[in-house]
């Protein structure tokens, strides 16, 4: 009888599904949470647990690190040449043009140079290495490994995520230093700016925390990157549209995590 009431209690049951849909989706986000936290602590500790595979880490160091230098030498030589355009075009306004190289450094090591860097390795590496495993897992090559006595967490997942929090950093110094020149390019040869001035202005105005904070924050954005991908891989499922998925979710995560973390450390390291 009381569900017939509350069933001729206009809305009442549009209502009861509204919340129950909420419900259902908190829970779902705390599990995905906690299931993450778990991956996460289990691959950060088979990192300090031996046995360690260096040719693994060798191989993907190569992968991460070497195979991505085009790439982020290609975003940061014209990112930082935009922005010294939008730099003088800007302080025009004001009588500021002088102000392009300092500006140009500052805003490259600190901001430009880690984000852009991670955001490029997300595309590339946190999806080519949840396609990876994921198409071990749907092959049950995974599975295989666990037969043979070889924990895939210490030969899979540990040798990538070492390698993704050593490269990073190596990744954001050589975007910097090409940002840099792509400024110096740009205002050099488009706006006019005599090459020595700029250098002095660029080499005096930046400082060594202007560059090392950068380079915490890469460190960071390459051990998300590599878990992100790591976790989607490693428990895809579904054949070949859950290794799809999971390559998609692993660089949505992957960017959306920089991004949030990149705000985080920026008011954690410039408080």
């Amino acid at each position: 009888m009381a569900a017939e009431r509350t069933t001729k209690i206009p809305g009442a049951r549009s209502r009861i599904n509204f919340v129950g849909a909420i419900g259902a989706g908190w829970i779902y986000l705390m599990a995905l949470i906690g299931r993450v936290s778990i991956f996460t602590f289990k691959s950060v500790s088979h990192c300090f647990r031996p046995p360690w595979y260096p040719s693994q880490v060798a191989a993907q160091i190569l992968r991460i690190g070497y195979f991505s230098l085009p790439v982020v030498a290609l975003t940061t030589v014209f990112t930082g040449g935009a922005l010294a355009l939008q730099i003088y075009l800007g302080g025009d306004r004001f009588g500021a043009e002088g102000f392009v190289p300092n500006i140009v450094a500052l805003g490259i090591t600190r901001e430009l140079g880690p984000v852009l860097a991670g955001l490029m390795v997300a595309g590339r590496v946190s999806a080519a290495i949840a396609a990876e495993l994921g198409t071990m897992r749907v092959t049950e090559q995974i599975d295989a490994l666990s037969t043979l006595s070889t924990n895939p967490f210490k030969y899979l997942i540990a040798p990538r995520i070492i390698a993704a929090v050593l490269t990073l950093p190596f990744l954001v110094l050589v975007g910097d230093v090409i940002g840099i020149m792509g400024g110096y390019l740009a205002g050099v040869y488009s706006l006019g700016f005599n090459p020595t001035v700029y250098i002095v202005n660029t080499v005096e105005f930046i400082t060594v925390g202007d560059v090392t904070s950068g380079l915490w924050k890469s460190t960071v954005f390459g051990f998300i990157v590599a878990v992100m991908g790591c976790y989607n891989g490693f428990y895809s499922k579904g054949g070949a549209l859950g290794v799809g998925t999971a390559t998609t979710n692993a660089v949505v995560w992957s960017s959306v995590l920089i991004l949030t973390a990149n705000f985080i450390l920026t008011s954690l390291l410039f408080s």
